[in-house]
């Protein structure tokens, strides 16, 4: 949708810029059929962090509150990026995989559908 400015004089400051970040990518990650987290959280991260130390840190950091989260079968686990379902190994990069500034990942638990099956 475009915006328009209400004064034409109007220079905005890009504030989550790639280059405010230094090495690092603005990630955003969100656990569908989840809603105790109204909405993706985001994440600074380093592209050439393993999967596999995403999964142990970044994931446990802002998701282990929810009670479904210990029961998750991450062989199961089904992973969107930007729109397109992908298949990471624990060996790939973050950049491997195509994660990029303001990326939005999304993943679905098959079997687990919030809590007591609500959603939520």
């Amino acid at each position: 949708m475009a915006v328009t400015a209400i004064r034409p004089d109007y220079q905005g400051k890009v504030m989550d810029k790639q280059a405010n970040y230094g090495d690092n990518i603005l990630v955003f990650i969100g656990w569908d059929e989840h809603l105790l987290f109204c909405s993706a959280k985001a994440f600074p991260l380093p592209p050439n962090m393993s999967f596999k130390d995403f999964k142990a840190g970044v994931l446990p950091e802002g998701f282990n509150q929810h009670p479904d989260f210990e029961h998750i079968k991450w062989n199961e686990v089904e992973w969107n990026l930007n729109g397109e379902m992908v298949q990471p190994s624990d060996e790939q990069t973050l950049a491997e995989i195509g994660f990029d500034h303001k990326s939005l990942l999304r993943f679905k638990t098959p079997g687990l559908n919030g809590w007591k099956g609500t959603g939520v």
